[in-house]
């Protein structure tokens, strides 16, 4: 598992250095008239200053920058882009030296090359309507407690694709690569007037105008290469919000697009595809492009979606996880800070970079960071073997048309190698190459795959099939959850254990044959959810003290609308409209539709409040009544999966939930080591009387972060602190009764001791928010091993189950 994250770390540095010496990738660079290479620089300023006009800021910015740059030279020459709304800031084409002498102005936050980050990817609103009943995990006198949804959330599923549903006026800003309007899924057909709050646009572009929206779809922007400097060269294929990837249109539909009856991908996964909130509208920022995202769109996108009226923001991108920049570095960060400032959830994909420790990004805590899980539905396509063999399971898309009866002659790729190549265990793997086009002209050949050294599947399976061979058997463990699509090609993925049975087939006969089956949609599928391999894992090496990512949501093989493509199945005449996509990209957008239905039947309620309810709720089990499990068949732990898979009915009724405003998470970045004087100016205001006090700058100012009003815990470090840690919480009561008492169950890990006062809750009419404390002791955990010890702690008053997952690390 070393080699691809030390690819990856290697690749981060190059694009790094690039960036530094000439700006973002997307932006390229140029030539100063004294001969300076110019590259785009992002420059935050932090909040709006009260009572400032984004005109009156705009000019501001424009003599900061008239400031730096030499004499006579146009200001508007090097503007990029203009941050006036949620916050301050622009991005500009400048020198290394400009860029420096711009970071010692006061009122300058910080200064960073313009980044490129990219998108997140590689039945499910109906599977998780199903897990409703299986959700969460108590562990009370030994069994399983199961929640049942209240008549609240019974009514919010029944409401939720109607137009009359509260969610109606809700508006999920998604920032992606653009949209396709005309897909079904953005029909607005029975939708009612736009909300008059609504003060986006529906930019022109290229193939798009003003009627590609509607009152389903109801705003598009793009951010062109160069934005407000409009760059000399011809307009790039970013110069429209319209989605020429399929990413966007895709996770757009996922979080709240219409019902569409009859989808499938050419047959597959066939039924009714529809978003998380269907009902809600949509606003599409598309800042990303063929070269990826740049920072100062993503910070553009932020920014306009903020003034525009959205209520939830969904982002299924980010940063390499081995080039993580600080918070005051990230646009993400930056752009959801101030997002959630003005009372707007956002909620972002954790990565792909698993199963690999502590590789999930977007783990600031104002984010709700989502993790990849499996549903309850697989695409199988067997090898039949000859003889009276029985078939061996396979999983992949392909839309065979092979015979059924194996008559197909069947070679490894070891006995196919080529007379010119000595590794054998290349060949083993049909790496491009090292096969003899003779020996498999004609053949099923079975293949071995490792995802991290090998050539990609989809180039090692053409390579075969310019050679010749029918069809191809792939052997790969740790993919075997996801099914790529070979279209026309006869080609499926097996395991390990199923290739020992074909390789003592092909042993035992001087014939073997085969052939592959087309691929079928199995359903109810066991176990689901699994944490797909993929899914980046905590801890997050920057705030190992809040526990990230929150939640899992499906993210494998997700049917939703896609972009129309030129490759087809054997006789079909027109692209299908929705494709099988797989990637933390896509559970993002499963959980943003949830928060947007919370959000709708409790428009008071905080983004933190939202979180709460969507974690607090989440389930631990899978479709067998068994704690989830990895891909791998490991337990998952809060590092795989957070707090667990989303359980969108049960978040409508939290019963508890932990709030958090900016004041808090102002403190976290005292706590993680900002300096006052930079915190003032992120803050739009300061609380009075707020300071970050001595322990801003102390070196174990981090551990403080584990006292933040999360719904989750993490305490690092317990040795160092003489083996005892406590931490405070303050939970509000939500529930439809004021008069509710809450009793604590406690599930620690042998060697840990977990207490928490008081053991019982009582809310009335006058007191709805009370505090507890949390003691975690590891005195006794001589014969625990160190590292990581995981458990939850859980409130319930017989009706609500309120869990916090918790991992202490010793």
């Amino acid at each position: 598992m070393w080699l691809l994250p030390l690819i990856c770390f290697v690749l981060a540095l190059l694009l790094a250095a690039g960036a530094s010496g000439g700006g973002g990738a997307a932006a390229g660079g140029g030539n100063a008239g004294g001969g300076e290479r110019r590259g785009v620089y992002v420059v935050y300023l932090g909040a709006v200053p009260p009572r400032t006009s984004p005109n009156i800021l705009q000019q501001t910015h424009l003599r900061l920058i008239g400031a730096v740059l030499k004499r006579g030279q146009p200001v508007e020459s090097v503007v990029v882009q203009q941050y006036k709304y949620a916050f301050s800031g622009f991005a500009a084409r400048l020198s290394a030296a400009e860029a420096a002498a711009l970071r010692r102005k006061p009122g300058v936050v910080s200064v960073f090359a313009d980044p490129v980050y990219h998108l997140h990817t590689t039945r499910s609103w109906d599977f998780l309507q199903q897990q409703t009943t299986a959700a969460v995990d108590v562990k009370t006198g030994g069994s399983a407690r199961r929640r049942r949804r209240s008549p609240r959330a019974r009514a919010a599923a029944a409401s939720a694709s109607t137009s009359s549903s509260p969610t109606a006026d809700t508006i999920i800003g998604l920032l992606d690569s653009g949209v396709w309007p005309e897909s079904p899924s953005f029909d607005d057909a029975g939708f009612g007037p736009v909300p008059a709050r609504w003060k986006g646009v529906c930019m022109a572009g290229d193939d798009f105008n003003s009627s590609s929206c509607n009152r389903k779809l109801i705003g598009a922007r793009y951010y062109d290469v160069g934005g407000e400097a409009k760059r000399q060269s011809a307009r790039s294929s970013g110069s429209s919000p319209r989605d020429e990837a399929g990413h966007g249109t895709h996770t757009s539909s996922t979080a709240a697009g219409n019902a569409v009856t009859g989808a499938s991908y050419y047959g597959l996964a066939a039924g009714t595809a529809k978003g998380g909130s269907a009902s809600s509208r949509v606003a599409m920022y598309r800042v990303c492009s063929g070269e990826g995202c740049a920072g100062s769109a993503i910070l553009a996108g932020f920014d306009d979606a903020v003034a525009d009226g959205v209520d939830v923001i969904s982002v299924s991108l980010g940063a390499s996880p081995y080039f993580r920049p600080d918070f005051s570095d990230d646009p993400i960060a930056i752009g959801s800070f101030h997002a959630v400032a003005k009372g707007i959830m956002v909620v972002c994909s954790a990565g792909n970079a698993g199963p690999d420790a502590a590789t999930v990004v977007n783990a600031a805590p104002w984010i709700l960071t989502v993790a990849a899980s499996t549903i309850d539905r697989y695409f199988q396509s067997d090898v039949v073997l000859g003889g009276n063999n029985t078939a061996v399971k396979g999983g992949a898309i392909n839309f065979s048309n092979l015979n059924k009866s194996p008559k197909y002659p069947l070679i490894t790729g070891e006995s196919a190698k080529s007379s010119s190549v000595s590794d054998t265990e290349s060949a083993s793997h049909c790496e491009p190459g090292t096969l003899d086009a003779s020996k498999i002209k004609g053949k099923i050949v079975l293949c071995h795959h490792s995802r991290n050294s090998d050539t990609p599947k989809t180039e090692k399976v053409g390579e075969l099939k310019s050679a010749g061979a029918v069809g191809a058997v792939l052997v790969d463990d740790l993919e075997k959850a996801v099914a790529t699509a070979y279209i026309d090609f006869p080609v499926t993925e097996i395991t390990s254990a199923a290739a020992a049975d074909i390789h003592k087939y092909i042993s035992s006969t001087s014939e073997p044959v085969a052939t592959i089956t087309p691929t079928i949609t199995v359903t109810e599928y066991k176990p689901a959810p699994v944490v797909a391999y993929f899914s980046s894992r905590g801890p997050s090496p920057q705030t190992p003290n809040i526990l990230k990512p929150d939640v899992a949501a499906p993210g494998v093989n997700i049917l939703a609308s896609w972009i129309p493509t030129s490759t087809l199945p054997a006789g079909e005449e027109k692209p299908s409209q929705f494709n099988l996509v797989s990637g933390t990209s896509m559970a993002c957008p499963h959980v943003a539709g949830a928060a947007a239905a919370v959000r709708a039947w409790n428009p008071a309620w905080s983004p933190a409040a939202i979180r709460s309810a969507i974690m607090t709720t989440a389930a631990q089990l899978n479709n067998d009544g068994a704690a989830v499990t990895t891909d791998s068949g490991s337990p998952a732990t809060p590092y795989d999966h957070g707090a667990g898979q989303v359980n969108p009915a049960a978040a409508l009724d939290a019963g508890l939930v932990y709030e958090l405003g900016e004041e808090d998470y102002l403190q976290f970045l005292c706590d993680y080591g900002y300096d006052a004087s930079q915190i003032k100016l992120v803050a739009a205001s300061l609380p009075g009387g707020f300071s970050c006090g001595a322990g801003g700058n102390a070196s174990d100012s981090k551990d403080l972060i584990s006292g933040l009003n999360y719904p989750s815990i993490a305490v690092t470090g317990l040795g160092k602190a003489g083996g005892t840690r406590t931490v405070s919480r303050v939970v509000t009561n939500v529930g439809a009764q004021q008069e509710a008492t809450y009793t604590v169950a406690v599930a620690a890990p042998a060697g840990l001791d977990v207490k928490v006062v008081p053991g019982k809750l009582e809310f009335t009419k006058s007191v709805k928010k009370l505090g507890f404390q949390v003691s975690f002791s590891g005195k006794n955990a001589a014969a625990a091993a160190k590292g990581d010890l995981f458990g939850s702690i859980t409130w319930s008053d017989g009706k609500h189950t309120v869990r916090s997952p918790f991992v202490v690390t010793i």
